[in-house]
């Protein structure tokens, strides 16, 4: 009799532990769904020490690595298309990498999320955005630079050295800020 119902017991074990795994996952995504988008400065064991890598093919066929940008100030954003918070935060960042296109100081790469391409083509090709963007197989820089929860930024100085993070969606004026900041330069000073 019990060699008979230990498949249905099994069965019955793994359909509950898929169940606990479902509504983990969805209680995760709610979680960055409604996250508050507003900028904070996020704490990262990172800070002070040199970035973990980044590196990849970008969206339209380009090979990125990080440290082929040493001697420039970087802002490696974390996003998905899914995420409320993200999308807010997109014009803003638009505007921190239209500011320093001419100058060519500062540079934006976004790593996606558990996101599809085309989703993400369609997002900055409606959002505008003209910054490298990795979308595939990077599921491990998310990790390595541990990314908790989106939107997720970090900027990194001309050494390779991480400076800061921020924690939600940022703002042009925060961006601003910060880089001035981290250059020594005195509030109001910025570029």
């Amino acid at each position: 009799m019990s060699d008979d119902l230990a498949p249905h017991r099994r069965g019955h074990t793994a359909l509950v532990s898929a169940s606990i795994v479902g509504v983990v996952l969805v209680a995760f995504v709610a979680l960055l769904a409604t996250r508050d988008s507003g900028e904070r400065e996020g704490r990262s064991p990172l800070i002070g020490g040199p970035a973990p890598a980044v590196a990849g093919t970008t969206l339209d066929g380009a090979t990125f690595d990080l440290d082929e940008l040493r001697g420039r100030w970087v802002l490696v954003n974390f996003f998905a298309t899914w995420c409320p918070p993200c999308i807010v935060e997109h014009p803003e960042l638009v505007s921190f990498h239209e500011a320093h296109a001419d100058s060519g100081d500062v540079e934006v790469v976004s790593v996606a999320f558990q996101d599809s391409v085309d989703e993400i083509e369609a997002f900055f090709e409606e959002q505008g955005g003209e910054w490298p963007v990795l979308a595939e197989g990077v599921s491990s820089v998310a990790v390595s630079w541990g990314v908790t929860a989106l939107p997720e930024s970090f900027l990194v100085a001309p050494d390779g050295v991480v400076v800061h993070k921020f924690t939600g969606g940022v703002t042009y004026e925060g961006l601003q800020s910060i880089l001035s900041q981290a250059r020594g330069i005195p509030q109001g000073d910025g570029s």
